[in-house]
């Protein structure tokens, strides 16, 4: 269990140039936000297609290879531009593999994740124009 540590320190008295102070300490559990690339990268990387987190910023995300670990670190959502070029990608893939039988399944798995993935763009995309109606 990971933990965001917070602190404050309170001036609580001061004569001349000393000062006497208080840090309080606030713990906090930190939430990790489960997001679509984390699907597309766990059957990804479960299937030996990726080898790190890294890779799989690289090549699948279009951004640096710590894209994915700052997105965890910060708690910020990934970007509309990197899902859809993951979104992009696994349609591509995904039509190609449904025309083999052996990789069938695996292509209709790819083509699921690719409409999660417009599903979060248009998403996304919907909250941006409509906070500004």
């Amino acid at each position: 269990m990971s933990f965001v540590w917070r602190y404050a320190q309170i001036n609580t008295s001061t004569e001349g140039c000393c000062a006497a102070s208080i840090v309080i300490y606030q713990q906090r559990k930190k939430t990790v936000q489960k997001t679509i690339l984390n699907d597309v990268y766990d059957l990804l990387k479960s299937k030996q297609l990726v080898s790190s987190e890294s890779e799989f910023s690289k090549d699948w995300l279009g951004r640096s290879e710590c894209y994915l670990r700052t997105l965890r670190f910060k708690g910020t959502k990934p970007s509309v531009g990197c899902v859809a070029i993951c979104a992009s990608k696994l349609q591509h893939y995904g039509q190609r593999l449904i025309e083999t039988a052996a990789h069938e399944h695996m292509g209709k798995r790819f083509l699921q994740l690719s409409d999660a993935c417009h599903a979060y763009i248009n998403k996304q995309c919907t909250l941006t124009w409509w906070n500004k109606v």
